[in-house]
């Protein structure tokens, strides 16, 4: 389980494949002491457990593995060596939850429709794929790529659900959603709570 506060970004040094499984390697600024075999690490969003890993100078390394499901429902599927990733270690009993809570179970790809400076922020446009626009709601929470964000705004046009976050600067400077452009894609998960209360109204006894 995680927060969405990024903690570090990460670098993918290599990819190769092997019999339908696809291989990352990653480099960090965390300390080696930080890591142990089979750990979860959220990657941009997506958890996904450490199967070998290492010091570096100025920090460590580690390799992840990715089934065929996985890299079709995030965009793992598109990273390359030198992609930044955003990083986050699994929480510990005790750590502050400053975000919110976050599983690493990526609910849909959704394409950055636009991006408006305002000052120094940025306000980010989302198209949100299938039924997912029925889970979020102004000043809820979404997480976009790993990164725990308030929906700003929510709307809908040419049959197309959107929403829409401020970024503000520290955010675009300690995380990868500064380098998002239009018709990206971004890894979404949306708040769990929205998801268990829209579960029970599909279950309440019909009447009439």
């Amino acid at each position: 389980m995680f927060t969405g506060l990024v903690t570090d970004v990460g670098r993918v040094t290599s990819v190769t494949e092997a019999n339908g499984i696809r291989r990352l390697r990653v480099e960090s600024g965390y300390p080696v002491d930080a890591l142990q075999m089979g750990a979860s690490v959220q990657h941009s969003g997506v958890c996904l457990t450490l199967v070998a890993f290492g010091a570096r100078e100025g920090g460590s390394w580690w390799e992840v593995e990715a089934i065929p499901e996985t890299l079709s429902r995030t965009t793992l599927g598109e990273w390359m060596a030198g992609a930044r990733v955003n990083l986050e270690l699994s929480l510990k009993i005790g750590d502050e939850l400053g975000g919110h809570l976050v599983y690493g179970h990526v609910d849909g790809l959704g394409t950055v429709k636009s991006i408006t400076a305002d000052g120094d922020s940025r306000r980010i446009r989302v198209a949100l794929p299938g039924d997912l626009g029925r889970y979020l709601a102004e000043k809820g929470s979404i997480c976009l790529d790993g990164v725990s964000l308030t929906v700003s705004a929510v709307g809908r046009d040419e049959e197309e659900d959107w929403f829409e976050v401020a970024i503000i600067p520290h955010t675009l400077e300690v995380t990868t959603l500064g380098d998002l452009a239009p018709g990206d894609r971004a890894n979404l998960e949306v708040d769990m709570l929205a998801r268990y209360v829209a579960r029970m109204l599909d279950w309440r006894p019909k009447t009439g």
